[in-house]
């Protein structure tokens, strides 16, 4: 029997309102669902249960306050410090428009581990195209320097299109010069607002491959921490490379070192394996990507999804696999990207339509 997979990432996509209308959102409906947010209590309630599935691993999850935006909900400090109370590590995922002076030292205050800002664009330009608001960008760095002037870590957010993958090295050089521990690099899925953007932004494979090899070289400077999100094929570039036996880990100053010295194992898709997320109105999904239900904890314990769910067992399995991820050596590290796959075919098992590489059957 296979171990139970440990949850190490809980987003909760705490309110489906937000300030902005971006381009690349994964957003599925839009403010006017308003209504159907989990309430104080509610929330409150997801929070414990997150805390009671934590209590059967040797570490609790850490949970996101995600969106939306999670700033645009009135109740927000209270369930942080709920949470926080209940020995669960948090963090903040926010455009940063709304975060002044009171915020950043409300959010100080809070304990949280990490806040994700998220520019796309190392120009105000080219981020406000993707944001979709004039005057977004100098917001944003407006809210990044309270959350410095207050000490509170933050890391930077990019969603890389064909529309700002030529600000990369800038973006990264931008991340450094504010004083961010980590820059994490999504790779656009098509679901959402980004369903309609995947038609004409999208990296094609080889722009894929290309544009991770360069990250690679990024990451090799060890400036700062780098994650790729999105791009599962990542793990198999950097084994190619050997950039994986001294890679830093999530806290952004720790080797990435396990028991005994060893690297651990990692894998680039962690849906449903390491990652779940939790709609603004309870449903569990996978991932926030990957639009395929697997409870709603409003009508059954989170610990119950994680354990019982035939979905997440399946996206657990990597011999069920299809088409060359199936026959992938590296599919044990990589698995594809399931949300992709499920864009494109309606099968999350199918293979990475966004993958460049041919599989050499040699077993990682």
């Amino acid at each position: 029997m296979a171990l139970q997979p440990l949850l190490r990432l809980l987003f909760w996509e705490t309110t489906i309102r937000c300030n902005l209308s971006c381009a690349h959102c994964r957003r599925l409906e839009s403010n006017e669902a308003l209504d159907k947010d989990l309430s104080t209590q509610q929330a409150k309630d997801l929070i414990e249960q997150l805390v009671e599935l934590g209590k059967d691993q040797p570490f609790m999850p850490v949970l996101v306050f995600s969106g939306g935006e999670p700033l645009c909900r009135e109740d927000l400090f209270e369930l942080l410090s709920h949470a926080k109370l209940s020995g669960l590590t948090t963090a903040l995922a926010t455009n940063g428009t709304l975060i002044d002076a009171a915020i950043a030292q409300q959010l100080h205050k809070s304990g949280l581990a990490r806040v994700a800002v998220s520019l796309d664009g190392a120009t105000a330009e080219v981020h406000n195209l993707l944001r979709q608001s004039q005057g977004s960008f100098e917001k944003a760095l407006e809210g990044i320097e309270h959350l410095r002037s207050r000490q509170v870590p933050f890391q930077i957010n990019i969603t890389l299109t064909k529309h700002n993958a030529h600000q990369l090295h800038d973006i990264y050089e931008l991340a450094k010069s504010l004083g961010a521990v980590a820059i994490h690099i999504f790779m656009l899925v098509p679901v959402g607002c980004g369903e309609t953007l995947a038609e004409t932004d999208m990296l094609s494979p080889q722009e894929y491959e290309d544009t991770l090899i360069e990250i690679s070289h990024l990451e090799r400077q060890a400036d700062l921490q780098v994650k790729v999100t999105c791009g599962p094929h990542y793990e198999r570039v950097i084994r190619e490379q050997g950039l994986h036996k001294n890679r830093i880990v999530a806290g952004g100053d720790v080797p990435g070192r396990g028991p005994g010295g060893k690297t651990p194992t990692s894998r680039g898709c962690l849906a449903g394996l390491g990652v779940l997320f939790v709609s603004h109105k309870g449903d569990v999904f996978p991932c926030g990507y990957l639009p395929v239900k697997c409870g709603n904890v409003l009508e059954q314990k989170l610990k119950s999804i994680w354990q019982s769910s035939e979905d997440l067992a399946r996206l657990r399995d990597s011999s069920l696999l299809e088409g060359k991820c199936g026959l992938c050596g590296y599919r044990e590290v990589c698995g594809g990207c399931r949300a992709r796959a499920y864009a494109a075919t309606g099968n999350y098992m199918a293979e990475e339509p966004f993958c460049a590489y041919v599989p050499q059957n040699v077993v990682y």
